[in-house]
């Protein structure tokens, strides 16, 4: 099997790190890593794979001379917006974790388990979706095959994380009573129903994400969706209640039997008539793991064939970094058949 060379661009960042530690645990199969980083972090030694190295300065000329077959971005929307076209013009697939190039007509948005085809039409750039909508895609692509779906509506727990390291802080530092930084309020003990800028309708940014990042993974411009994204003061692990409008009848053994069956989600629920203490995913739970949780399945009957879902997921890894390998671990796979 052929050996790639790999740069991981931001690697000094909350997610950039995360990108270590999923690599080193996956053993791609890479010749030489390249870690670069802002000027700020350039010449720092960060061990990776028993080996130190050390963090070179993200410039427009970085990329060249190296080989570098795929390049990891985890560096904010603007960053890759300049950076990532040097990446591709010295020869390499880049994987981007911003918003920079998502709705990019030219640019594949994959979930690896859900359209791992698209993978195949980049144009040398492919995009990481956002952390809350990869974990509800995972959850709902089986009931959009079996069952079609016509009606998606989100409403979101995420975690601070998700805010990068000035939203943890928040949350630690709100803990002692200080003011917030990074939130236009306290996050410690209070829930804010606001995740970025507000358009002219009232939605977030982040709820047109999930919205047009959903209908762009699945394939589906007329899946109707409404999302309300809410911040809450939990560490890691976003969740998600998903009520969902299926296009034709269902057997709820069979529904589950189907999200069971599905590649990258567990079925976790089990609650019992009369009983205070159910099992089902909680973000405390899930810290750590590549995987997508599901539970609280049950029918809603105020609606025709409807049904409602409890999803979680750690938004750092899964969100974020492992989905983010697993699209370079696929391309790989391409390459070698």
């Amino acid at each position: 099997m052929k050996k790639y060379n790999v740069a991981i661009v931001g690697a000094t960042g909350m997610v950039g790190r995360k990108f270590l530690q999923v690599l080193e645990e996956r053993q791609l199969p890479v010749n030489n890593y390249y870690l670069f980083a802002s000027a700020r972090s350039a010449g720092k030694k960060v061990s990776f794979m028993d080996k130190e190295y050390t963090i070179e300065e993200l410039t427009e000329t970085c990329f060249d001379g190296k080989d570098i077959d795929i390049a990891l971005f985890s560096a904010g929307g603007g960053t890759s917006k300049k950076f990532a076209p040097f990446a591709v013009k010295a020869g390499a697939l880049v994987i981007d974790n911003s918003s920079a190039w998502r709705m990019d007509k030219d640019v594949p948005l994959v979930v690896p388990e859900v359209n791992p085809q698209d993978i195949k039409w980049h144009s040398g750039i492919i995009a990481n979706p956002n952390c809350s909508t990869i974990q509800a895609v995972v959850a709902l692509k089986p009931l959009y095959d079996k069952y079609g779906i016509k009606r998606v509506i989100y409403s979101t727990y995420q975690a601070v994380s998700g805010a990068g390291m000035s939203g943890y802080s928040d949350l630690e530092n709100g803990i002692s009573g200080d003011a917030p930084k990074k939130f236009p309020y306290p996050i410690f003990g209070n829930c804010l129903p606001q995740i970025d800028v507000f358009d002219e309708d009232g939605y977030t940014k982040e709820e047109l994400k999930m919205i047009q990042e959903t209908q762009k993974i699945l394939g589906d411009d007329n899946l109707r969706i409404t999302a309300t994204t809410v911040r809450v003061p939990v560490f890691h692990g976003h969740s998600e209640s998903i009520n969902v409008e299926l296009k034709n009848e269902y057997d709820l053994v069979e529904l589950r039997q189907a999200l069971s069956d599905f590649p990258g989600l567990i079925v976790k629920d089990e609650v019992k008539l009369g009983e205070s203490t159910g099992i089902y995913p909680m973000p405390i739970d899930i810290a750590g793991e590549d995987e997508v949780y599901v539970g609280r399945i049950r029918r809603d009957r105020s609606v025709e064939n409807g049904v409602n879902l409890w999803v979680v997921a750690d938004n750092i890894r899964k969100g974020a970094a492992t989905n983010t390998v697993q699209i370079a671990q696929t391309w790989i796979a391409m390459q070698e058949k």
